[in-house]
């Protein structure tokens, strides 16, 4: 009988153990090949937030991932946006968009993906400069998630979330 009540005890830990899903290692080419979907939120600690969605399309050219971003916030205004990601290492990336400055180093770690870059929030008037620093997160199921902060004058002034899925109704079923 104890040898029995053994057996069911490593059997039980082992299926527990083999239940829990991990993320797979992200890779930016892979993950936004062709079409992708997000939904996402804004909110400043002034108290003002904005929801948005966005249809991306990613391809390469050579060594670069070139992803178009179509924004739809929900107060019907629209922006485009298109990062460019060249692939400088197994784990690196030097990415630039029409409203960053400079370059941003993208580092991978794993599921996660690090990298911080500054926004010129008013290229048509006074310089209104901020820096973002996002984390995207691949999720076991598939799904990624990007939490990003933003800094004006060394403080904390708001927060991103956008989660990306491949489907609609994937990015519909986590939007923050």
């Amino acid at each position: 009988m104890p040898r029995i009540l053994l057996a069911f005890s490593l059997m039980f830990f082992a299926f527990s153990a083999g239940s829990h899903a991990q993320p797979r290692d992200l890779r930016l080419e892979e993950f936004f090949k062709g079409r992708t979907y997000a939904y996402g939120w804004f909110g400043a600690i002034n108290g003002s937030s904005r929801r948005f969605r966005v249809v991306l399309d990613g391809r390469m050219s050579g060594q670069t991932l070139i992803l178009r971003e179509a924004f739809e916030y929900e107060d019907g205004e629209k922006d485009v946006k298109t990062w460019r990601f060249r692939k400088t290492g197994p784990k690196t990336y030097l990415g630039t968009r029409e409203d960053v400055i400079g370059e941003t180093l993208v580092t991978l770690d794993g599921p996660n993906a690090y990298f911080a870059y500054e926004v010129n929030l008013t290229p048509k008037g006074a310089p209104t400069i901020v820096h973002f620093s996002d984390t995207l997160a691949l999720q076991a199921d598939g799904t990624l998630l990007n939490t990003a902060w933003v800094w004006r004058w060394g403080l904390p002034v708001a927060r991103v979330n956008v989660n990306f899925a491949r489907t609609e109704a994937g990015a519909k079923a986590i939007r923050p």
